[in-house]
């Protein structure tokens, strides 16, 4: 049943990265492409349509893992808390920004809540990517010192940084070179895979210069994944053997190679929809390939003392997790309804469309 949950967890937050990635992505395009107030109007619209529905799945997930695995929810929400803070009031001024910006018809009123979603969306792409560098890395589980645990085994708090900027540091940050490397990464993919939704959903007149722009990030996509692997098994020697042991988990990342590889064809690809799939396989390839490098382990240990996390010592009972499956299906079924309602009604160009007036 844990296994079951985990699988059901990680589609819901892959969902999540794919959906809400493609807003992250408009505002970070909508940030440095957009110069024309019409480009600016429908690319804050192609989020703004979106945004909240495509949320639910952050909200499931979460209210997903405070049911299946309570001991990982507790240690990461209490050891996260600063940078969670951080990503609420981006969300927070990235939603008001897309929802403010129409209220009033002054330029200046207009430009601050532009930046808003811009800067909001760039710097949530960048912490949620930091934040998957961390689950990576792993943390120091029991605040380990000389040795000796000085907290409960699961318990963790990181700052934001520590002097040595190090991932290799007994007392790790949430940021350092390691994991600002996997956020750049983040922004890149999610830049790319937002550009592709504005071409798919707007005729903004940058959509042909945006197939340059997205050409120029995936060669920039390509060298970060080869550095990332490479300083990766500095950081994890290990970080490879699921691949080794079980080679049917190389589906993964070749799901994530496919898209890459396909995207440096864009300016040849002539259905806007293929190319948004392949962005969309970046992004799923990436998030199931780094889940299959660490599985079973949710959160490792950086230190001997205490073990890392895993999908079984940090479950519900069996009977808890078997009592909500029940209600889990009932909740998803009604995700995907409201889901599939959603996307008919806002099917085609949302040049058109009403929002924020």
């Amino acid at each position: 049943m844990e296994l079951v949950w985990y699988i059901i967890i990680g589609i819901v937050l892959a969902m999540f990265f794919v959906l809400d990635g493609y807003d992250f992505g408009a505002g970070i395009i909508h940030l440095f492409y957009a110069k024309k107030e019409k480009d600016k109007e429908v690319i804050a619209k192609s989020a703004g349509l979106f945004w909240d529905s495509n949320e639910v799945w952050l909200v499931a997930a979460g209210g997903m893992l405070f049911m299946a695995f309570p001991s990982f929810y507790a240690s990461v929400f209490s050891g996260f808390y600063l940078p969670l803070i951080i990503v609420l009031w981006l969300i927070i001024f990235r939603a008001i920004g897309l929802e403010f910006r129409a209220q009033f018809n002054y330029q200046m009123w207009k430009d601050i809540w532009d930046k808003s979603f811009g800067v909001s969306s760039l710097l949530l792409a960048l912490f949620f990517g930091i934040a998957l560098g961390n689950i990576v890395r792993g943390v120091n589980l029991g605040i380990v010192d000389t040795g000796v645990s000085t907290q409960e085994a699961h318990y963790f708090f990181l700052p934001l940084w520590d002097s040595s900027f190090s991932p290799l540091s007994d007392h790790p940050g949430v940021i350092d070179w390691f994991t600002l490397i996997i956020g750049f990464i983040a922004v890149v993919t999610l830049a790319i895979h937002g550009a592709n939704w504005v071409i798919l959903k707007t005729n903004s007149s940058i959509n042909k210069k945006l197939k340059g722009v997205i050409f120029k990030l995936n060669i920039a996509l390509a060298a970060l994944t080869v550095f990332s692997l490479i300083v990766w098994q500095l950081v994890n020697p290990n970080s490879l053997n699921n691949f080794i042991d079980k080679p049917y988990l190389m589906v993964f990342p070749i799901i994530y190679l496919t898209g890459l590889v396909g995207l440096f064809f864009i300016k040849k690809i002539k259905k806007d929809v293929h190319a948004f799939a392949l962005s969309t396989m970046l992004i799923l390839g990436g998030i199931t390939s780094s889940l299959a490098s660490m599985f079973p382990v949710i959160l490792p240990s950086v230190n001997d003392t205490n073990p890392s996390l895993t999908i079984y010592n940090t479950a519900a009972s069996e009977y808890g997790l078997s009592v909500a499956m029940n209600w889990g299906v009932v909740g998803i079924i009604l995700v995907i309804i409201y889901m599939i309602v959603q996307k008919r009604l806002t099917t085609g160009k949302v040049d058109e469309m009403d929002y924020g007036h």
